[in-house]
């Protein structure tokens, strides 16, 4: 199953103590898949290359039969439940990069208007400087 599915070895060990796959144990006390999980595992790689978690997509194979792979349908009813998901990452980070844009080259280094590293000017009580780099013997947090 590894060399077929470009998955480590490991990896298919750890999804199956995941409960995201499962094996039946031959005589030789050798794992063997149903043909099955090369889909499964196809799904899984995919779920993870957008940024699902293994508790994401554990949750979503679960609506599924254990020995069914996963079909077009189940992918486009799954994928649909995820765009949400998806949209509030995207839009969180359209929002951190159009905030670090507005950072870069500022050169202030005091931190005092940062909205992503000081917001608030919180730190202000620490004295100037960068005290969050400071040993905490110094007047750092």
């Amino acid at each position: 199953m590894a060399e077929r599915s470009g998955v480590p070895h490991t990896a298919l060990r750890f999804y199956e103590e995941k409960g995201l796959i499962s094996s039946e144990r031959s005589a030789g006390n050798q794992r063997r898949y149903p043909r099955s999980v090369l889909r499964r595992i196809a799904f899984i790689r995919a779920a993870q290359r957008v940024g699902l978690s293994l508790e994401d997509i554990s949750s979503s194979l679960g609506t599924l039969p254990a020995d069914h792979a996963p079909t077009k349908a189940d992918w486009a009813r799954l994928s649909r439940d995820w765009q949400h998901e998806l949209d509030a990452r995207i839009d969180a980070l359209q929002r951190l990069r159009d905030r670090l844009t507005g950072c870069v080259g500022c050169g202030c280094l005091s931190l005092r208007s940062c909205a992503l590293y000081n917001n608030d000017d919180e730190l202000a009580r620490f004295g100037p400087g960068a005290s969050k780099l400071r040993p905490a013997t110094e007047g750092g947090t």
